[in-house]
């Protein structure tokens, strides 16, 4: 035997035993570290058994993926441009409407009607269009441009001819424009283009266009007011139309270049989770272990298209989020078309068409810096948390201003103040209708759900703006008390169905 191998045998025989010594002394094979067969289990280590046992996988990448996903830029920009043009051709005529009106020979509560009759003729092309839209958005985004184009055009003409019904013809015609605002709501919660944690999101968007929309509008048209413009084609009351129709001719250039349809044909999602904790059920094998860690979840195939079934919770909460969106636009609408009316009836505030514009348009700015910030807070609060917000904001300034009327103190701050809380916390609690309900019900339901919820938001405007424009008429302590008797019935709604209204936030 030579030296080498005497030497190799020498190692294995030492080997040898320190193994055996090793069943004795486990320590002295590896200095202090214990052999690998004595390692703690996955039971004796409770928090690695479940980072191990919730190990993110490939699926899990991709649902995060879906879950945040966004439409093309581009698009985007133009379905939210769209809303606010849509926004201030609704608003536009509110400062001056009433005096429109009345130099054709109607009467203030006409002027209301004009205001708010777009909403129903809406309404009631909004199946047609369904019916023909193909599940896209490009047609009625065409429809909504040429309408508006003709809407204004006629409006502005209603001075020329001298006929007092043909503002409200135009403003029939742009109710065909104002369908889009359906489409609107189901761009920014469809699931082929954007993902369940991004809904409330673009929902915050379209409230700050509606914001953006509804100040700007009415200032725009009592500065035109104001102007004046002598000239029977192009004058403080035809001059919003004819401004709006240009803007609107632009707009739809714009359309044409550069927006991007959803694809028809896309790829099947998974349902959306209605609650944040999720089913899921992990093995893990170590040499003579077998660990099983279940979490506790929600069977989500209930939720799928083919097998979903409304229970009566989630019914609750189809009414309930139905009730808030006219309820919004109940107050929002009869606010800006009662501002002018009540103002100038007022003898403290005496306002011009001129002077109410500003007012309304104060009002949105003022609350534009928060409806920005709502745009931060939605990826961190839940909806019902924003509703019960916005909502509660608002009856504290519907409440406010009763107790001004009841005490005929009337101020510029004090109806200000109000103004301000009213156009604030109903913008923010109408965020959440729709957002909420895309993350409760399927994909599918998206459509549907998107209707009814704009059906709601028509009958609180067309019946607000009415509403509005016979407030001093009828009393403005009955006006004030019906619209907080409407908040009221919706806070018992809220309470009631407070565990059934949770989503995912984003």
């Amino acid at each position: 035997m030579s030296i080498r191998e005497s030497r190799r045998h020498g190692h294995h025989a030492d080997s040898a035993a320190g193994g055996s010594e090793s069943g004795t002394h486990p320590r002295q094979m590896n200095g202090d570290r214990p052999p690998m067969s004595s390692s703690p289990s996955l039971v004796d280590n409770p928090s690695t058994q479940v980072a191990e046992s919730v190990r993110s996988t490939p699926q899990d990448d991709l649902e995060a993926t879906e879950e945040f996903k966004m439409p093309p830029r581009s698009s985007l920009i133009i379905v939210i441009t769209a809303n606010i043009l849509l926004q201030m051709s609704f608003f536009v005529i509110v400062s001056s409407s009433s005096e429109y009106a009345q130099h054709l020979g109607g009467t203030p509560t006409f002027s209301g009607v004009v205001i708010g009759i777009p909403t129903l003729f809406s309404g009631l092309a909004l199946i047609p269009m369904l019916r023909y839209d193909g599940g896209g958005y490009n047609l009625p985004l065409h429809v909504c441009c040429g309408a508006s184009i003709v809407g204004h055009v006629l409006y502005a003409c209603a001075y020329r001819a001298n006929f007092l019904y043909l503002i409200l013809i135009g403003r029939m015609v742009s109710g065909l424009a104002f369908t889009f605002w359906m489409y609107c709501k189901r761009y920014c919660s469809d699931a082929r283009i954007v993902g369940i944690r991004r809904r409330t999101t673009l929902a915050s968007f379209l409230v700050m266009g509606q914001g953006f929309g509804m100040s700007l509008g009415p200032f725009l048209g009592g500065v035109l007011y104001k102007i004046g413009f002598k000239n029977r084609v192009f004058n403080g009351f035809t001059s919003p139309g004819w401004l709006m129709a240009g803007v609107w001719a632009i707009f739809w250039l714009c359309v044409t270049l550069w927006y991007e349809d959803v694809p028809k044909e896309q790829a099947p999602l998974p349902p959306p989770a209605v609650q944040e904790n999720s089913a899921e059920k992990t093995s893990e094998k170590d040499a003579a272990n077998e660990v099983t860690v279940t979490r506790a979840q929600q069977d989500q195939e209930s939720l799928s298209s083919s097998f979903f079934a409304m229970s009566w919770a989630q019914w609750g909460v189809v009414a309930c989020m139905c009730w808030f969106a006219m309820t919004c636009f109940f107050i929002l609408g009869a606010w800006e078309s009662n501002l002018p009316v009540f103002g100038a009836d007022s003898s403290d505030l005496n306002w011009s068409p001129f002077a109410a514009g500003n007012f309304i348009a104060l009002g949105g700015i003022a609350a534009f810096p928060f409806l920005l910030l709502n745009m931060y807070m939605a990826g961190r609060a839940q909806d019902r948390h924003i509703l019960a917000f916005g909502s509660f904001l608002g009856l504290a300034a519907l409440l406010t201003f009763l107790a001004l009327l009841r005490s005929d103190k009337l101020t510029y701050p004090g109806v200000f103040m109000c103004w301000w809380a009213v156009a604030l916390g109903f913008n923010l609690a109408s965020t959440a209708p729709v957002s909420l309900l895309s993350k409760q019900l399927p994909p599918s339901w998206n459509g549907r759900t998107s209707l009814i919820i704009q059906y709601s938001y028509y009958t609180g405007r067309v019946t607000g703006a009415i509403w509005g424009g016979s407030g001093v008429k009828i009393g403005m302590m009955n006006y004030v008390g019906l619209e907080i008797a409407f908040v009221g019935i919706g806070a018992l709604l809220f309470m009631g169905l407070w565990r059934d209204l949770k989503a995912k936030t984003g």
